[in-house]
């Protein structure tokens, strides 16, 4: 597992920091690798809504199945 050192504002420290103090996270990796598997399937919902709109608007979506599926976490 890599390591990512990053500069926070005080704002998502204190939002951490409360996290924490609530029970909801048990470390503040926890908190920041949570908030990026959120991050990453709201970007896959939102190429899912795309691709209905481009469906409803009668665009067809072409490609190889196993290279779109790539894009979906198991």
């Amino acid at each position: 597992m890599a390591t990512i050192t990053t500069p926070l504002d005080k704002d998502l420290e204190a939002f951490i920091d409360r996290e924490l103090k609530e029970g909801r996270a048990e470390s503040k990796a926890h908190v920041v690798r949570s908030a990026l598997r959120l991050l990453r399937e709201e970007r896959a919902l939102a190429e899912i809504r795309e691709a209905e709109e481009e469906i409803r608007a009668g665009r067809l979506i072409r490609g190889d199945l196993r290279e779109i599926l790539k894009k979906f976490p198991d």
